[in-house]
Formats: C-alpha cells, sequence, structure tokens
C-alpha cells in the first residue's frame, strides 16, 4: 500500500473516532482528541477557539443539537510521516431525532502523531458551505 492511501485510511479511522466522540454526548472526550494547543474555527460559532478547555466549551452546546458528521468528498494531503491535513466537504445531522436537518459544511482537520503516538487534532476548521 503506497503512503497516500495509508494516510487516507488514517483519516477515515481518526474521522469516525471523532464523530462517534460525538456520538457519546461528552464534551471532553471530544476534546481529548484535541492537542493541549490546538486552535479551531467551529461549525456553528464565529469564535476562534484555542486548547482543549475550550473545545470542550464549544462541544457542551454544539452536543446539545446531537450531531452526527459524514464525508461526502475528502482530500488528504502527507505533511511528515507524522502529520496530515484531511479536507473537504460533510454533512451534520442535527436536531431532535424527530426533527433531524441536514448541515452542510466544510472542513480541515490537521492531525498530528504525539510523543506517545496518538493522533491529536492540531486545527480544525469548519463552516457552513456557502449557498
Amino acid at each position: 500500500m503506497d503512503s497516500k492511501q495509508n494516510f487516507l485510511e488514517i483519516a477515515r479511522e481518526n474521522f469516525y473516532r471523532w464523530n462517534e466522540s460525538l456520538q457519546t454526548g461528552d464534551a471532553k472526550k471530544v476534546a481529548l482528541l484535541y492537542s493541549e494547543d490546538n486552535t479551531f474555527h467551529p461549525t456553528m460559532s464565529g469564535d476562534f477557539k484555542s486548547g482543549q478547555k475550550e473545545a470542550e466549551g464549544y462541544f457542551e452546546h454544539f452536543l446539545l443539537k446531537n450531531p452526527s458528521g459524514a464525508i461526502v468528498e475528502e482530500k488528504v494531503q502527507v505533511i511528515d510521516e507524522s502529520s496530515y491535513l484531511h479536507s473537504g466537504l460533510y454533512d451534520f445531522e442535527v436536531g431532535p431525532k424527530d426533527n433531524r436537518e441536514i448541515v452542510e459544511a466544510r472542513f480541515t482537520y490537521v492531525w498530528q502523531k504525539n510523543k506517545d503516538g496518538q493522533w491529536k487534532i492540531i486545527h480544525h476548521h469548519s463552516s457552513v458551505k456557502p449557498k
């Protein structure tokens, strides 16, 4: 398997872990996927966030929408053997179980393997897709 294919699989696995952490409803669990010094432009907020505490604060509110994401289009760009950029389009299903709506959004994640060998998000930008 070539390196690009390998990183595409890693990116999909990491997105799956991130999306599954949303399903727990636990903002702290989601925030732990982010590095201590991450930067973050959230989908449903105009604020620029930094660090796990600010990510956790955002997810405390976002998780109330019961979000579930699905990638629609993606590209992975390898930075080096321990980091990559994953970007594209994803759809979020949000709202109560009996009244879900789809939010189309753009995303960029920069993932980096830390000294313990764990993949962490060092930057995440998500924004509603313009019409």
